[in-house]
């Protein structure tokens, strides 16, 4: 995921929580369950954007991804 995604990723997850917040705070429950789920959402797309990350670095600098395939 480039900088530009997590960072988006990022906005996403405290606009949602702000939107929770908001909708606890006036007792407004469907602000509130959209805003969870856009805060989850964007935690979901930042773990897996750390995990793609993990994944690439166990790599050898040289391996193409074809190991065994010629």
């Amino acid at each position: 995921m480039s900088v530009f995604g997590k960072a988006k990723a990022k906005v996403e997850e405290l606009l949602g929580r702000a939107e929770q917040v908001y909708g606890e705070s006036h007792g407004d429950a469907a602000a509130s369950l959209d805003g969870e789920a856009r805060r989850l959402e964007a935690e979901a797309e930042e773990e897996q954007a750390a995990g793609e990350q993990a994944a690439g670095e166990d790599r050898h600098p040289d391996d193409d991804g074809l190991a065994g395939a010629r």
